[in-house]
């Protein structure tokens, strides 16, 4: 499968150090969902994660993501192959710049199936920042 990644840290002055690699496609354990990733979106910790120093590379960003569950580990209990789904990431996985990825189902919520993926790729982060700004 195809990925997104960078073998730094750097600052958008340098230029685009970004680059498409392959990698061996994860298989979800435990309570992990695999999801075929189908819209991401940008925000402000990618940002801060691009610029810091990478301990294994390459780092692959991407923090929010929407897409299909694909397969299920073996004591996942939300989620069903085929869902749509979208979520914010954890530090402690690889980023959403890729083709498939696993993800603990307790960080993922099912997609309103009145959106678009990438509709809702985009309101994971900035709607959270919104909510705790007005409450």
């Amino acid at each position: 499968m195809k990925a997104i990644g960078a073998d730094r840290g750097f600052e958008l002055s340098e230029g685009n150090l970004f680059y498409e690699f392959d990698k061996t496609k994860p298989e979800p354990k435990g309570n992990e969902l695999l999801v075929k990733v189908k819209a991401i979106s940008v925000n402000p910790v990618d940002t801060k994660i691009r610029q810091a120093p990478v301990e294994k590379a390459p780092r692959i960003l991407g923090f929010d993501a929407a897409g299909v569950v694909e397969a299920t580990g073996p004591d996942c209990e939300l989620f069903k192959v085929g869902d749509e789904v979208y979520y914010s990431g954890a530090s402690f996985y690889d980023g959403s710049n890729e083709e498939y990825q696993v993800m603990d189902e307790r960080y993922v919520g099912k997609k309103p199936s009145n959106i678009t993926f990438t509709e809702a790729a985009s309101l994971l982060l900035t709607a959270l920042t919104v909510y705790e700004v007005l409450f």
